[in-house]
């Protein structure tokens, strides 16, 4: 493509001059006006190359033309060679200031007309190709981020599945509260990378459950008092598990393990810790995971009603659960109800279903 020139002098002889000798160079195109105006309504509309203006014209000047086309974005680094007398020091001061990056001297000298406009295109179009390869870089940069965070999704969705294979919880389990706890965090006033991340970690709350005993973990019966002592140590285990990683994920994922199924009064574990002691992630995924295990059915269970599960998350705000966390479930009802009906089969055991099937669920709505 030619390299556009833009030519503005109210002088027809030197516009023709100009237009000629421009030319000459290599796949150049010349833009000649005689009122600067006009150049620069067409500058609004085009990037050129290269503009080569005189100071000395009628209604809009040389300085105030460079000074509104650098207001243009698209035109902030196009080289701009002005054309002065001989005597104006002061006028050349201004208009580097305002962003001049080189001068002719009137009577303008043919030769160095075309060694200064071709050195000008030249770098343009070395800082055009240097921006394009640095577009291109930032670019690859950004796959391979994408790569990096595809593979620790898919980790971290295999990592639940791991607890998953072992408990009568399912798939679309994980999916539900992880998207129940991502909106609790959104109403919440978290940052939009706080309720990602929490998307992402919350499917590793109970991955410490992949070291308990089936007898214990599959029992259809309610566990005895040694049994219950047993099973709660898979907070622990999820935390031991996850903890020391140099992914932010995982590190979210190991304090959620471990703190979701702390109570707001206290009388939770493993740490029995209170209030504000238990990380806000915890405290939103243990309304999250409550909700959908109780509308949820299990060998052992059946699915109790919405409304009913509603009532007792009411019933524990601020004893169980952080009051704070319940109103912002419940503000954002609808959203919840959404979710419910989007993820309703296991990708696990639905017909044709994989691993990967739940994974790009999961991934794609981030």
């Amino acid at each position: 493509m030619a390299q556009q020139v833009l030519i503005i002098d109210d002088t027809e002889v030197n516009l023709i001059l100009f237009g000629a000798l421009v030319k000459k160079l290599d796949d150049c195109e010349p833009h000649n006006f005689s009122d600067s105006r006009l150049a620069l309504e067409w500058a609004q509309h085009h990037v050129p190359d290269l503009v080569i203006l005189d100071y000395m014209m009628p209604n809009l000047d040389g300085l105030e033309f460079i000074r509104l086309m650098r207001e243009m974005p698209a035109n902030k680094m196009v080289p701009v060679l002005m054309i002065t007398a001989n005597d104006q020091k002061q006028i050349r001061y201004r208009a580097l200031d305002l962003g001049a990056n080189d001068f002719l001297t009137k009577p303008v000298d043919k030769v160095e007309f075309l060694a200064r406009a071709k050195n000008m295109l030249t770098l343009n179009q070395a800082r055009k190709n240097l921006a394009d390869h640095a577009s291109w870089l930032a670019g690859e940069v950004r796959k391979a981020t994408k790569e990096v965070i595809d593979r620790e999704r898919e980790t971290v969705f295999r990592l639940s599945k791991a607890a998953e294979y072992r408990d009568p919880e399912t798939g679309a389990h994980i999916l539900r509260m992880a998207h129940f706890s991502f909106v609790i965090a959104r109403e919440m006033g978290l940052s939009v990378e706080d309720q990602n991340l929490l998307l992402e970690a919350a499917p590793m709350h109970d991955i410490g459950k992949v070291g308990i005993a089936d007898k214990i973990l599959l029992k259809p019966g309610r566990l005895d008092e040694a049994e219950f002592e047993i099973m709660k140590q898979h907070a622990v285990f999820g935390y031991e598990l996850l903890k020391g990683s140099s992914s932010r994920v995982l590190q979210a994922g190991a304090e959620i393990a471990r703190g979701h199924h702390e109570k707001f009064d206290g009388s939770g574990y493993p740490q029995g810790l209170k209030g504000a002691e238990i990380p806000i992630f915890s405290r939103i995924v243990a309304v999250a995971d409550v909700f959908d295990a109780l509308t949820s059915e299990r060998p052992y269970k059946k699915a109790w009603s919405i409304e009913r599960a509603v009532d007792f998350l009411n019933a524990g705000s601020g004893t169980h659960f952080d009051p704070a966390c319940i109103t912002a479930f419940l503000n954002a009802w609808e959203d919840i109800l959404e979710i419910r009906e989007r993820f309703q089969e296991d990708p696990l055991t639905s017909p044709g279903g994989d691993a990967m099937t739940g994974f790009t669920a999961f991934s794609t709505l981030i």
